[in-house]
């Protein structure tokens, strides 16, 4: 996720582009840059790091020209550096772009053949090659910018400039957000509302694939057949920080909303004719061969995450693999070498205790794949191969899409590697591929809970301590349904295996004490629902989490959430499951009024041990 802006019209633009820039740091912050027709003709200033490094490069004195585009970058191709950064420039082309390009590779190959020269890594520049490609074909943006989307795959927003048009903006979307600001004398483009408020509260939705032209004194939108669209303007009454959120109360809501478009993001482009394929990540099969055993290593919501993949990849590809919380994983003299694979995980790449995992594991041999969500984090430099997720900066320190993204990773780890090993068949694996592409359709439809689980919240608000108890994966999700709770509400929470109930835990159910039973997987349902009547016997309250057609008894629960019935397979249960577990720790921690955002004494990013 990154952030543009684009400005036409009587002011200076740099001003109008870094101001609009700091409105929306918040969706990335590892470069920033701008693209100004200056007196001079286009000229392009960028620079490694957060918004003040830019700002320090172009100093007191700041470029003139009345017409430009900026970007700030949350990386996804190629490393946070100058010559990554955004705005991207190829002949009479210069644009900037929020999104993910899935074919870049493809169309890169094509280029060079061409005999273009590529001088970053970024997916971005590719765009800009081959729009420019087109360009020099007709010399019509429009219809320039039309060839070059009927090759692109993936997601985008583009602000572009192109040079023998000046004062001109064109834009144009799909999947990614983008809005246009309409002014007096001047329009703008931009990701969000954020980033225009200070000039305008009046703005136009551009729908997929719509082409959008700016101009001082107007501004149009064409749709994809190049018909002029009349379209009424929206206004907003937020103000700056409000819309930043989107309109939300905090950004850990947001971001359980955009668990469906992340998932997407990290899930596509790992799909190639109906088959797993991580060559976009330079991940050979070779690499995922060919091992004695697999080694996660993680903190926290990561190590839950893993704890997902450690079932998928047993189940599926039948090896054997390890769970480890890496904060005691190097002190534990491990059984790790040359025959071993250890997947590493971490949000932030950063991760203190991960990283130096990560150096143990290497320096016995063993082969390391990282999956991580900062691009050049350092766990992404030191790992052997990296698997990117594409959730997008995560601003709540408690986490939400990444987790999920990690699980997905591991979804497609597992059946990649099952593939490899001969535990699956073409078929098989061609179902399971189909179940993986509808987990962001999946995801979408476990949002619909949310008003029960805000009902259900106002229940367990006030409560002493809270359980979780679940079986196989469904215990997996215990586990981080209690972390998230922990984390943000404060409220006493633990997880445990509920076949341990009769092992010393139940002696802590009395009257009135909630216990949440997760029981999405239905080869364990009659056992759980055994579980929940224990509980419910001793007085206990009990909120069971169970997919779509079950049965559930009176006397096992008082309340009952179910899960969208778009869940075919048990197996996939657990991308479901988890939406309503955030959604009910978002809301108690909301009730009991706490800083959901930031939890008292804890960082999104944990860099000491």
């Amino acid at each position: 996720m990154c952030g543009i802006i684009g400005y036409t019209g009587k002011l200076q633009a740099a001003n109008v582009l870094l101001e609009g820039l700091c409105n929306l740091e918040y969706r990335g912050y590892d470069s920033a840059g701008i693209a100004l027709f200056t007196p001079s003709g286009l000229k392009t200033y960028k620079a490694q790091g957060r918004l003040s490094q830019l700002e320090a490069m172009l100093g007191e004195n700041l470029p003139e020209g009345q017409c430009g585009i900026g970007h700030t970058r949350w990386a996804t191709h190629g490393a946070p550096s100058d010559i990554n950064a955004h705005p991207h420039a190829s002949g009479s082309v210069t644009l900037v772009h929020n999104g993910i390009l899935e074919n870049y590779m493809e169309l890169k190959d094509i280029l060079l053949k061409q005999g273009r020269i590529f001088v970053s890594q970024t997916d971005t520049e590719v765009i800009a090659q081959w729009l420019d490609e087109e360009y020099q074909k007709t010399r019509e943006p429009i219809k320039a910018i039309r060839q070059t989307l009927k090759a692109m795959k993936g997601a985008y927003a583009l602000g572009i400039l192109f040079a023998d048009h000046p004062g001109v903006l064109y834009a144009v979307r799909k999947d990614s957000p983008l809005i246009v600001g309409l002014g007096k004398g001047e329009n703008l483009i931009a990701s969000d509302i954020t980033a225009i408020l200070t000039y305008t509260r009046d703005y136009l939705l551009v729908e997929e694939h719509e082409i959008a032209v700016i101009m001082p004194e107007r501004a149009e939108i064409y749709s994809p057949e190049g018909k002029q669209v009349n379209r009424e303007p929206c206004r907003a009454d937020w103000d700056i920080g409000a819309a930043q959120k989107g309109g939300y109360a905090h950004f850990m809501r947001k971001e359980i909303d955009e668990q469906p478009h992340a998932l997407e993001a990290t899930i596509s482009p790992r799909l190639n004719n109906g088959q797993i394929d991580f060559s976009v990540d330079h991940v050979e099969d070779a690499f995922l061969s060919n091992f004695r055993s697999i080694q996660i290593v993680a903190c926290g919501t990561a190590m839950h995450a893993g704890m997902i993949g450690k079932h998928l990849i047993e189940f599926l590809a039948r090896i054997p693999v390890s769970v480890n919380i890496a904060s005691e994983y190097r002190y534990s003299n491990p059984i790790v070498g040359k025959d071993d694979l250890v997947i590493i995980v971490s949000q932030s790449g950063e991760t203190a205790d991960t990283l130096a995992a990560l150096r143990l594991a290497k320096s016995r041999g063993a082969r390391t794949l990282a999956i991580v969500n900062v691009v050049g984090s350092s766990i992404a430099r030191e790992a052997e191969r990296v698997l990117y997720t594409y959730a997008g900066p995560e601003i709540a320190v408690a986490s939400t899409k990444a987790y999920s993204v990690q699980t997905a990773m591991f979804y497609l780890l597992a059946l990649r590697i099952a593939c490899l090993n001969g535990k699956l068949d073409t078929g098989e694996s061609s179902s399971y591929i189909e179940k993986i592409q509808e987990i962001p359709q999946i995801v979408e439809a476990s949002l619909k809970t949310a008003p029960l689980c805000k009902k259900i919240a106002a229940d367990l608000a006030d409560a002493a301590d809270l359980f979780y108890i679940g079986r196989g994966l469904d215990y997996c999700l215990s586990m981080e349904g209690s972390l998230k709770l922990k984390e943000i509400s404060y409220l006493h929470s633990e997880a445990y295996a509920a076949g341990e109930l009769k092992h010393g835990t139940i002696s802590l159910i009395t009257d009135k004490v909630p216990v949440i039973a997760v029981a999405a997987q239905s080869s364990l349902l009659e056992k759980m629902i055994s579980n929940m009547r224990e509980v419910k016997a001793r007085g206990g309250f009990v909120v069971a989490i169970c997919q779509a057609g079950y049965n559930i008894p009176e006397d096992a629960a008082d309340r009952v959430i179910y899960l969208p019935d778009l869940v075919k397979d048990e197996l996939f249960a657990p991308l479901a499951a988890i939406v309503p577990l955030q959604l009910i720790a978002y809301e108690i921690a909301s009730l009991r009024g706490c800083d959901v955002d930031k939890p008292r004494n804890l960082a999104k990013s944990v860099t000491v041990e």
